[in-house]
């Protein structure tokens, strides 16, 4: 069975932002697309909406919120997120992230590099 990565970011009751590193959402040998060989799958969940996302290099959020529950899946270029207890992440192309600090203090995010971010948010 294999496993995809990923980290969490959620505020607690104070308000404060926290990262969870080092999740996995498991995969299972499905056979998804009959009658193609099994295939490994997560769980499937529902999703409300997605966009594409570019981020211009130079670009410093500051402290934010995330609009809404939501998975960020980096496509190309770097950038860096910090939450209020201090931790940070490098997302870095392929990084799979779940943001769930939709209030309190939110989190920073900024572009590292020459080159601008792409990447996809999937809300629900």
């Amino acid at each position: 069975m294999s496993s995809v990565d990923y980290v969490r970011f959620y505020t607690d009751s104070s308000g404060e932002s926290h990262m969870e590193k080092n999740l996995k959402v498991e995969l299972s040998s499905t056979n998804f697309v009959p009658p193609a060989p099994p295939i490994e799958i997560s769980a499937i969940e529902p999703a409300a909406s997605y966009g594409f996302l570019n981020v211009p290099a130079g670009y410093d959020g500051g402290w934010h919120p995330t609009p809404l529950r939501q998975w960020i899946f980096m496509l190309s270029g770097e950038m860096e997120f910090k939450v209020s207890s201090g931790a940070t992440h490098r997302a870095l192309p392929g990084s799979a992230i779940l943001l769930e600090d939709t209030s309190g203090k939110g989190h920073q995010s900024r572009v590292l590099g020459k080159n601008d971010a792409l990447f996809v948010g999937v809300q629900f």
